[in-house]
């Protein structure tokens, strides 16, 4: 933009647009501006809108006007004319001197109470967005939103962190072991959260699961190690699976097979350990393609079940 405080009609070189050059346009506006002084009744702000009224006929049959606006202040007395043209038009008037600018400041000069007289030249663009650009613009900021890590906790104490995945282990394992005892379940597929998608934890909170009560704890824990299992644990990068087949089931179900076939399902999900009984296997986070732990476990919970349908290993629904 630029500021005329010289006379009313300056030299083209001080009218000049200065804007970025990532910043389109298409639109300039040429605006007048003065203050005006309280007394009397604001007599000065009325004398001024009087002589806007009389050129303002002449303004609005400017060729490619696009708008004529009218600001006034009462805090800061600002009283400003703005006219948004388009940018040929815009060039073609400034050729013109900007008539009838010349003669409107001019008047405004003559009245008494007002002062500070100056134009301005910026570009000015309507920059709502429709319905549609809306839509795109709140889903594009979800998905940044998705992508964007999550603040990081202060770092738990590791042995903490691990008594708290120990038991929540140990006390799935006893849920485990009486919703398989009832429905004559070999093989259970479920969710845990203290993990947070660590696999390592992960496997803890399994063995935890796995672990012979003793009858002498307080509290019943673990007691599912005949049950067979694939637990999943959402974290913020990745999604951590375990699977878990004891040694008198290996010769009905490959464990790696098992968790292959789950892992699979994803773009980027593998399998990082393999073993008889225990095999581990995570599936990154991928914003680009809708992949999202907590958003992908529940179709890997009914996968590993369709799975272990397929080999006879899991009750028909009736």
């Amino acid at each position: 933009s630029s500021v005329d405080q010289l006379s009313p009609c300056a030299p083209a070189a001080l009218l000049v647009v200065n804007v970025m050059p990532f910043v389109d346009f298409s639109h300039i506006a040429r605006e007048w501006r003065c203050k005006f002084s309280a007394d009397s009744d604001n007599a000065s702000l009325m004398a001024a809108q009087a002589k806007l009224e009389e050129i303002l006929a002449d303004v609005s049959s400017i060729e490619g006007v696009v708008s004529v606006q009218r600001v006034v202040c009462g805090g800061c007395l600002d009283f400003k004319v703005v006219t948004k043209l388009t940018k040929k038009a815009f060039e073609d008037w400034e050729k013109a001197g900007f008539a009838p600018e010349a003669d409107f400041l001019s008047a405004l000069k003559a009245i008494a109470g007002i002062s500070n007289i100056e134009t301005q030249t910026y570009t000015l663009e309507d920059v709502k967005m429709n319905k549609k650009d809306v839509k795109k613009a709140q889903e594009k900021k979800d998905k940044d939103q998705a992508e964007k890590p999550q603040d990081e906790k202060p770092a738990e104490d590791p042995a903490k962190k691990l008594k708290k995945v120990i038991k929540e282990g140990g006390k799935r394992g006893v849920e485990i072991e009486g919703a398989a005892d009832m429905g004559g379940l070999q093989f259970f597929c479920t969710s845990v959260d203290e993990p947070e998608g660590d696999v390592a934890l992960l496997v803890e909170s399994v063995k935890a699961m796995n672990a012979k009560s003793d009858p002498a704890d307080e509290e019943r824990k673990g007691g599912s190690g005949h049950i067979g299992k694939m637990v999943f644990s959402a974290g913020t990068s990745q999604l951590a699976i375990v699977a878990y087949v004891p040694e008198e089931k290996q010769g009905e179900l490959v464990c790696e097979e098992w968790l292959a076939k789950v892992v699979g399902v994803h773009a980027g999900g593998k399998v990082l350990k393999a073993g008889k009984d225990y095999s581990t296997g995570c599936i990154p986070t991928d914003a680009d393609k809708g992949v999202f732990p907590l958003k992908i476990r529940e179709g890997l919970i009914l996968e590993a079940n369709n799975f272990l349908r397929s080999k006879g290993l899991f009750p028909e629904d009736n």
